[in-house]
C-alpha cells in the first residue's frame, strides 16, 4: 500500500511538472505571438500642391525651350510620384495635407522634396 502511494504521488508530482512546463512554454509562445505584432501605420501629411507649385515656378522663370521645360515637368512628376512610393513602404500613410480637413499629422514635405531632389540628380547621372 506505501508503494501504491508513493507511486501515486510520483506520478502526481510528474503530471504537475509536465503541466507545469507546458504553461510555461504556452506563455512564452503568447508572449512572442503578441510581441511580434505588424507596426502601427503612422499617417504623415506633405503639401503636394505647394512642391510641385515652387517647381512650376521656377520653370516658368527659367530661359528655356518649352521642350525642355516639358521634359523637366516630366522628370519632376515621375521622381515625385517615385518618392511618394517609396515613403510609402514603411508603413507610413501619405496623405496629400491639402485633404487633410482635421487632425495633426507629422509634416513629411521636406523628406519628400529632399528625395524627389535625389531621384532628380540620379536621373541626370545615368
Amino acid at each position: 500500500m506505501a508503494e501504491a502511494n508513493l507511486t501515486r504521488a510520483l506520478v502526481l508530482k510528474f503530471l504537475v511538472m509536465t503541466a507545469s512546463i507546458a504553461s510555461l512554454l504556452w506563455g512564452a509562445w503568447i508572449t512572442r505571438e503578441i510581441t511580434n505584432e505588424p507596426p502601427i501605420q503612422r499617417i504623415v501629411t506633405v503639401r503636394l500642391a505647394e512642391t510641385i507649385g515652387t517647381f512650376v515656378e521656377e520653370a516658368a522663370r527659367a530661359d528655356a525651350d518649352p521642350a525642355a521645360i516639358q521634359a523637366a515637368s516630366l522628370a519632376y512628376l515621375k521622381a515625385a510620384e517615385s518618392a511618394v512610393d517609396d515613403m510609402g513602404r514603411d508603413g507610413r500613410v501619405i496623405l496629400v495635407a491639402e485633404a487633410v480637413l482635421a487632425g495633426a499629422a507629422e509634416d513629411a514635405t521636406p523628406e519628400l522634396e529632399a528625395r524627389i531632389a535625389e531621384k532628380l540628380k540620379a536621373g541626370e547621372r545615368q
